[in-house]
């Protein structure tokens, strides 16, 4: 029987361990790289790699390596049962974590 929690989603991205930069960090890089700020610095400060800078700064090369991806995906070469499995329970204990201590909210509750 599934959680109460497995169907509330993870609304604040500063809770969500999946975002690794919000919607006003993004913008603060484009503006930084745009007045001279490298890529390496800006992975530096935001604490992320430099392929997800260059994804922000350039999402044609995201939208290449997402094809290419799906087409080295198709021979099942980056699916391990055991990991996923790990990765679920892992995600489902952190909801479950923000769940008890209030975080996460049904859509009618009103708190």
């Amino acid at each position: 029987m599934p959680y109460k929690f497995d169907d509330v989603p993870i609304n604040n991205p500063k809770l969500d361990k999946r975002v690794k930069l919000t919607d006003e960090d993004k913008l603060s890089i484009v503006e930084d790289h745009k007045a001279g700020a490298s890529i390496h610095s800006l992975a530096k400060k935001y604490k992320v790699s430099r392929r997800t800078i260059q994804f922000t700064l350039f999402p044609d090369r995201k939208e290449k390596a997402k094809e290419m991806f799906a087409e080295r995906q198709k021979d099942g070469r980056y699916y391990d049962k055991d990991k996923h499995k790990e990765y679920v329970k892992s995600h489902r204990d952190h909801k479950k974590d923000l769940w008890n201590k209030g975080l996460l909210k049904e859509d009618g509750d009103s708190k």
